[in-house]
């Protein structure tokens, strides 16, 4: 066979195994693993000395387009994405304005997208008082699933996404149920969080410790609990994102244990950073829910050492810097959202692998395996024979420090600026098609593709086999 691009002198990681051997590609797909290849192309990709790994499907990403495009636009998120490791990308349906809570809206983000962006994408629909009429219009329109807010969350300002109560919770999950999407949750109690917040800020009580004490570990665990009674009364697929505790993930697992359809994420900051390193960090490092304890945070790393989560993103959710700022030294006036994509992957392996608390078949797991099951991207997510091959590389010899430079977001800020990683990726390529080397950039236009929820597709064409079926035998 002769291939389009041939990678070799890697380890190429497998689901199942690390491979010495070459990875050959062929229109777009992964056509070849192991062997010798390099004399059946003119194409060679010489990964010497790094690991050839499944691209990141990052399942928790905020894109500001359109309406505040100036916090985040397709072009600059992707290629912040990209240069980070990720091939794919879940787009969640804030904080663009207006909101994608209407199949008008969706369609028009979608529109969008496929001319900017550098990475495959697939989109969210967004669940908010209101638009119970929309739920179905927009699964058709292509969602990959739905989001939606216990917590709240929201502005006045007409279009914005705004969180539901829980009659519109429960109802919202009723119509979500009927189109077989799972709908994803930021689960925190919302009368809670904002009475603790309101208390503290009376008495001017308003620093970071103030804010961290505003949103403790039961505000988390107490929504979850119950979400997931209500989610089973609707028969609802439920995904709780952003898990920051590993109480909240014990109270998961016990509903999987009694047969109920819920999975659950967490971000690179919630394993990296902590109270501590918020306090060193400031403003840049307030998101919601808040970085916890050592304590909690070891508790939340023995969850993932157990393989009780299926996905870790990067729930990037960036702003201009005049919203980081905090002139008046109240943390409760920032924005709460931490810019993270563009180390998604570095950094996670740095922690997790080269720290020797996961394997990197668990890191792949994590990174793209997992998430691309949860969101039905079947082509996704791993290094096997007829997969898109979306592949990155990783120098797992090099370190660099991270400064505003290397970073690609509209607004060149980061949590983790100054801190040294220890690996690097070098390539990054999508179907086949290198858009990011470390060295020369990106040297190509966006080509990133929509993405449909699969596992919907073909419960909707078993659906109608079904019905052929039974018209027939009728």
């Amino acid at each position: 066979m002769k291939f389009d691009s041939v990678i070799t002198n890697g380890t190429i990681v497998t689901p199942t195994k690390l491979v010495q051997g070459d990875l050959g590609i062929k229109d777009g797909k992964i056509a070849a693993i192991g062997g010798h290849l390099t004399t059946e192309t003119t194409q060679v990709i010489d990964a010497k000395g790094q690991l050839i790994l499944p691209g990141m499907v990052d399942a928790h990403v905020h894109i500001n387009e359109p309406g505040r495009s100036d916090w985040e636009d397709y072009h600059t998120g992707s290629q912040a994405l990209a240069a980070g490791g990720t091939t794919s990308m879940v787009v969640m349906p804030l904080n663009a304005l207006p909101a994608r809570t209407t199949a008008k809206e969706f369609n028009r983000h979608r529109e969008i997208a496929e001319g900017k962006s550098y990475i495959d994408f697939a989109l969210y629909g967004g669940l908010v008082p209101g638009n119970l009429t929309e739920i179905a219009k927009l699964a058709d329109a292509g969602a990959a699933g739905f989001k939606a807010f216990m917590a709240t969350t929201g502005t006045d300002i007409p279009g914005d996404f705004k969180n539901v109560d829980d009659y519109e919770l429960f109802r919202g999950m009723q119509a979500i149920a009927k189109t077989g999407l799972r709908l994803s949750l930021h689960a925190e109690n919302a009368v809670l969080t904002d009475r603790f917040a309101e208390e503290k800020i009376a008495h001017h009580q308003t620093q970071i410790q103030d804010y961290i004490d505003s949103r403790p570990p039961m505000v988390e665990v107490e929504a979850v609990r119950r979400a997931l009674y209500l989610a089973k009364m609707a028969n609802c697929k439920l995904h709780f994102v952003h898990l920051s505790t590993g109480e909240a993930v014990s109270e998961v697992q016990k509903a999987q244990a009694e047969g109920q359809d819920v999975t659950c994420e967490t971000c690179v900051h919630y394993l990296a950073l902590n109270t501590d390193t918020f306090k060193k960090i400031g403003p840049l490092a307030k998101c919601s829910p808040v970085l916890r304890t050592k304590e909690v945070q070891s508790e939340l790393w023995q969850k993932i050492e157990e393989g009780a989560l299926n996905a870790v993103t990067s729930d990037h959710s960036p702003a201009p810097a005049s919203m980081k700022a905090n002139p008046n030294d109240n943390i409760f006036d920032v924005w709460g959202g931490i810019s993270g994509a563009q180390n998604n992957v570095d950094l996670f392996y740095d922690i997790a692998v080269k720290s020797h608390r996961l394997s990197v078949f668990q890191f792949v797991q994590l990174i793209a395996a997992g998430p691309a099951e949860l969101f039905g991207l079947g082509n996704k997510g791993s290094l096997e024979i007829g997969k898109d091959a979306d592949i990155i590389l990783l120098d797992p010899t090099q370190s660099y420090t991270l400064t505003k430079d290397d970073l690609f977001y509209k607004n060149k800020i980061s949590a983790y600026v100054g801190w040294t990683i220890h690996d690097r990726i070098t390539q990054t390529i999508l179907r086949g098609k290198t858009i990011f080397t470390l060295q020369n950039g990106f040297n190509t236009k966006p080509d990133g593709k929509f993405l449909i929820n699969q596992h919907v597709k073909e419960a909707a064409a078993n659906a109608i086999n079904t019905h052929a079926k039974q018209t027939i035998l009728n």
